[in-house]
């Protein structure tokens, strides 16, 4: 993973909340709020946060008396999720780093992560710290996207954009958001770690828009692939999003569009 892969500022925290997330991460928000609630947690940790999507769909459904700490290793991000969370003052917002909690062993019930687990550095590593900071018998939840090729928007964007720079095409959505999908090596990593218990269940979903144009500036200006892109040439920026949405409106309309997304859901124990 590149160093660009992680940075998340500018105006990227705005164009990723208000068009990448309804565009490809509530629907999943909302799955992983249904899981850990269900544990009815009485403390959770959600690590790499982003924008907050999964905070303001799990929030609403935990108990009164919980207590929920996001943290995000981007501040620029935290920032902005704290500012679309309504006031609640079971939500503690902290900057951390996945794979090395500010946090003593055996404090939450829950720890969840919402597509995160494919930037670490160390998946093992992240894992294990979640294990220790889980309370006996509590559950790491988390997702990850499954390959590029099951997913059709950032597979065409990433295709598109490849025309722009053929010489040193930009690869972070392949690389790195979808570059963690073998369910075997996720097992592993897991126990490795030390959890004994590992679920894992793949889901489909459908991603909308409005636009070809909306989905292209979601993922060419609300991802670190414009770091890709404007350090190629950031001359370049707005051809590269042209591409993009000639390419999805070439194959799904140029009205409201929509495309498969997939995705592994997994909860931890042990």
């Amino acid at each position: 993973m590149a160093e660009s892969d992680k940075v998340f500022t500018g105006s990227i925290p705005k164009f990723y909340d208000t068009l990448m997330v309804p565009l490809i991460f509530e629907g999943y928000a909302a799955d992983m709020a249904e899981i850990v609630a269900a544990f009815s947690p009485g403390s959770v940790l959600e690590t790499a946060a982003g924008s907050g999507v999964v905070t303001r769909a799990l929030a609403p459904r935990l108990r009164t008396d919980a207590r929920y700490v996001v943290t995000d290793l981007n501040q620029p991000m935290l920032d902005y999720a704290a500012t679309r969370q309504g006031a609640d003052s079971r939500i503690e917002w902290r900057q951390a780093d996945a794979l090395g909690l500010p946090f003593a062993d055996a404090s939450f019930d829950v720890v969840c992560c919402q597509f995160g687990a494919m930037f670490f550095p160390s998946r093992v590593a992240g894992y294990a710290e979640a294990r220790r900071v889980l309370k006996p018998g509590g559950r790491l939840v988390f997702n990850v996207w499954d390959r590029i090729e099951e997913n059709a928007f950032a597979d065409e964007v990433t295709r598109a954009v490849a025309t722009v720079f053929p010489q040193d095409p930009p690869r972070f959505l392949a690389r790195t958001p979808h570059g963690y999908n073998d369910v075997a090596l996720i097992r592993d990593d897991l126990s490795r770690a030390g959890f004994t218990s590992i679920e894992i269940a793949t889901r489909e979903k459908v991603s909308r828009s409005s636009s070809a144009r909306e989905v292209a500036t979601a993922y060419c200006q609300g991802t670190p692939l414009r770091n890709e892109i404007e350090t190629r040439d950031a001359t370049l920026l707005q051809l590269a999003t042209d591409r993009a949405a000639e390419a999805i409106a070439s194959r799904h309309g140029k009205g409201p569009v929509a495309g498969k997304i997939q995705a592994h859901v997994i909860v931890a124990a042990g």
